[in-house]
C-alpha cells in the first residue's frame, strides 16, 4: 500500500512537471510566433493597437449607452504644433465616411466617463486609400485623449498617440532594396552625415519589446533620413507586410524612436534603377499649402514649356488644392497630389519625391509654386537641358546630374490686389542681383544620403552639377507679391532648418522679407517696394504665345477641361501616329 502510494505521488509530481513545461512552452512560442513566426512564414501580420488608458471608449464603440458594431479603428494618432492627425483603418467592405459624418471627439483622460468633454467638426479628411483615411482635428485642451466619432455610431476607441517632435513617419524601400526612413526628434546637423554605427533599424509591430523585432544595419544617417539594409525577409514577404511592418530607429544603448512608418513599396523597387528610357523627360516636384489659386497657371504655364509631370506635395492645406489637382488630372495633365501632412519637413519630401521619381522621370526641379522657370531662348526645357548636358560633357567628360538655376525676386510692382492674369504677367519689377537658385536633378545622380537644403542635393562621386547662364534659364520667383499673399507666409515655413518668421531667431536670414520683422503688419510703401528695375521678358513671351488671339484670355484664366497648348505653333506629322512639333515665338 505504502509502495503504491509512492508510485502515485511521484506520477502526480511527473504529470505537474510535464504540464507546466507544455504551458510554459505554449505561452512562450505563443508569444514569439506572433510578432517573429507568423511574420517569418508569411502568415498574417496585422499590428497591434495599443490605446493610451483602459475606458469604456477603448474597448467598444459607444452610442449612448451600449456598443455597436466597429466600423473603423483610429490606427494611429499624431500630435503636430497646431494640430492632430488621426489615421482612420477600414474593414475592407465598409464604406468610408464623409467629412460631414465625422466628428472630433476629446475624451478625459483622468474621467472613466465615456461622455466626450468636448465635439469639434475636423478640419479636413482625405482618403489615402480604398480602406485609409487621414483626419486633421484641432488641437485641443492639454489632458485629452482625441479620437473620431459620427453622429449616427457614437465614439470610436482611440489608437496609441505620438508626439510629433520624436517619430518615425514615413518609411520607403528604394530601388536598391534598402530602406529609407523619414524621421523627427534625432536633431542632426544640416548637411552632416552621422555616424551611422551607433544606430540600427527595427522592423516589426512592438518596438517595446526588442527581442521580438527584426534589427538591421544603417547604412548611411544624415539630417532626417536614415537608409537601413532591409532585412530579406521583409523583401521577400513584400505582398504580406506592405501595410503592416513598421520601421523605426534605434540609438544603440537607448531609446527607440516612436514609429508609425508602415514599409512602402516603390512600384519599380528591385528592378533595375536606370531604365533604357523613362516615361517622361522633365518632371516638376512642389510641396504647397494653400496654394490652389496660382497652381492652375503654375502647372499649365510649365507644361507649355515642357514638363511632362507634376509630383504636388500638400502640406495641410484646406482650401480647394485637391480639387484644382483633380480638375488639371481629368483635363489631361499628368499631376498627382501626395498627402504630406508632416510640418517644416520640406527636405525630408524632397527626398521622398525624388525616390519616387527615379523610375519615371530623367530629370526633375524642384521649385515652389511662385517660382517659374523663364527660357529667354525661346525653346523648350528638355532641349535646354540637352543642350546644356551635352555642351558640357563633351568638353569636360563628366556626368552632368544637377543643373542650378539662379532666381531672380520679384516685388509687388505697384499691385496692390492680386493680377487678375496671373503673376508671370502681373508682376515685372524686381531685384537686380539674383538671390539663391533652384535646382534640376537627375534623381540617380542623387548622394545615398539623399541630403539637400532645398535649394540644391548632395550628388555622388561621378556626378558634377553646372551653373547655368541666365541668358539660357533663370527662374522668376514671385517671392514679394501683394501683401494679401505675402503675408501667409507667417503662417509657418515649409522648410526643416529655417526658423519661422514670427520667431526672433536669424531675423536677417534672405528667407525672410527684409524690413518686415516678425509680425504680419503691412507697410505703408509695400506695393513699391524691391523694385530696382523692370523685367517683362516672361509676361511678353507669356502672352505672345500662350493668350487666346480671339479674346486676349490666357489658358488658366479659362474654365476649358482640355489640356492648353501654344495659339501660335509649327506643326508636322512625325510618323504615322499624328505628332506635334512646337516652337515658341
Amino acid at each position: 500500500m505504502r509502495f503504491r502510494s509512492r508510485n502515485y505521488i511521484n506520477s502526480w509530481g511527473r504529470f505537474f512537471w510535464f504540464a507546466a513545461f507544455i504551458v510554459s512552452t505554449f505561452v512562450l512560442f505563443n508569444g514569439f510566433s506572433y510578432s517573429n513566426f507568423r511574420f517569418l512564414f508569411g502568415a498574417r501580420f496585422e499590428p497591434v493597437l495599443k490605446f493610451a488608458r483602459k475606458t469604456p471608449t477603448a474597448n467598444a464603440i459607444v452610442s449612448g449607452e451600449h456598443p455597436v458594431t466597429q466600423i473603423l479603428s483610429v490606427r494611429e494618432t499624431v500630435l503636430l504644433p497646431d494640430q492632430v492627425i488621426l489615421f482612420l483603418k477600414y474593414p475592407r467592405s465598409a464604406r468610408l465616411f464623409t467629412k460631414e459624418e465625422l466628428e472630433c471627439v476629446y475624451l478625459s483622460v483622468h474621467n472613466p466617463s465615456p461622455v466626450p468633454w468636448l465635439k469639434q467638426s475636423p478640419a479636413r479628411v482625405d482618403t489615402e486609400q480604398l480602406s485609409e483615411q487621414i483626419v486633421r482635428c484641432p488641437s485641443g485642451p492639454r489632458g485629452l485623449l482625441i479620437t473620431v466619432g459620427s453622429k449616427l455610431n457614437g465614439v470610436f476607441p482611440a489608437g496609441p498617440t505620438h508626439h510629433w517632435d520624436s517619430l518615425a513617419y514615413e518609411a520607403l524601400v528604394d530601388n536598391d532594396n534598402t530602406t529609407v526612413v523619414f524621421v523627427k526628434g534625432l536633431n542632426l546637423r544640416l548637411e552632416r552625415v552621422f555616424n551611422a554605427s551607433r544606430f540600427e533599424c527595427v522592423y516589426g509591430e512592438d518596438f517595446s519589446r526588442l527581442k521580438l523585432v527584426l534589427r538591421s544595419e544603417v547604412l548611411s544617417i544624415a539630417q532626417e533620413i536614415v537608409r537601413c539594409r532591409t532585412p530579406l525577409i521583409v523583401l521577400n514577404s513584400k505582398k504580406k507586410v506592405n501595410s503592416s511592418v513598421k520601421v523605426s530607429v534605434r540609438i544603440k544603448g537607448g531609446g527607440t524612436l516612436p514609429s508609425i512608418a508602415r514599409l512602402g513599396f516603390l512600384s519599380d523597387s528591385g528592378r533595375d534603377p536606370l531604365p533604357t528610357r523613362k516615361p517622361h523627360e522633365t518632371c516638376i516636384c512642389t510641396m504647397a499649402r494653400n496654394q490652389a489659386r496660382f497652381l492652375k497657371e503654375w502647372v499649365m504655364y510649365h507644361a507649355l514649356i515642357g514638363v511632362q509631370r507634376w509630383y504636388i506635395y500638400d502640406n495641410n492645406s484646406d482650401d480647394d488644392t485637391d480639387q484644382v489637382i483633380e480638375s488639371l488630372f481629368n483635363a489631361g495633365y499628368n499631376i498627382s497630389r501626395h498627402i504630406w501632412p508632416w510640418v517644416k519637413t520640406q527636405e525630408g519630401g524632397f527626398s521622398h519625391c525624388a525616390l519616387r521619381a527615379k523610375g519615371s522621370c530623367e530629370w526633375i526641379g524642384f521649385i515652389d509654386v511662385d517660382e517659374f522657370l523663364h527660357l529667354p531662348s525661346g525653346l523648350f526645357l528638355h532641349d535646354v537641358i540637352s543642350n546644356l548636358t551635352s555642351i558640357t560633357t563633351s568638353f569636360g567628360n563628366i556626368s552632368i546630374g544637377e543643373i542650378r538655376v539662379s532666381c531672380y525676386s520679384f516685388g509687388p510692382s505697384g499691385l496692390k490686389r492680386i493680377p487678375k492674369q496671373g503673376v508671370t504677367v502681373g508682376y515685372t519689377c524686381r531685384l537686380v542681383v539674383p538671390e539663391r537658385h533652384k535646382s534640376i536633378v537627375k534623381p540617380e545622380a542623387l548622394n545615398s544620403t539623399l541630403i539637400n537644403i532645398v535649394h540644391h542635393f548632395h550628388l555622388r562621386d561621378d556626378f558634377r552639377f553646372i551653373d547655368v547662364d541666365r541668358r539660357m534659364m533663370v527662374v522668376n520667383h514671385y517671392k514679394y507679391q501683394v501683401w494679401e499673399v505675402l503675408k501667409q507666409k507667417f503662417y509657418r515655413r515649409v522648410a526643416t532648418y529655417v526658423a519661422d518668421w514670427k520667431d526672433e531667431q536669424n531675423v536677417g536670414s534672405k528667407d525672410r522679407a527684409p524690413g518686415l520683422g516678425t509680425r504680419a503688419v503691412e507697410p505703408v510703401d509695400w506695393s513699391s517696394r524691391f523694385c530696382e528695375v523692370t523685367d517683362t521678358g516672361l509676361k511678353d513671351r507669356v502672352l505672345q504665345n500662350f493668350a487666346n488671339p480671339k479674346n486676349s484670355l490666357l489658358p488658366w484664366q479659362t474654365t476649358s477641361n482640355k489640356k492648353a497648348r501654344p495659339w501660335f505653333v509649327e506643326e508636322k506629322n512625325t510618323s504615322k501616329v499624328q505628332e506635334k512639333e512646337y516652337r515658341l515665338l
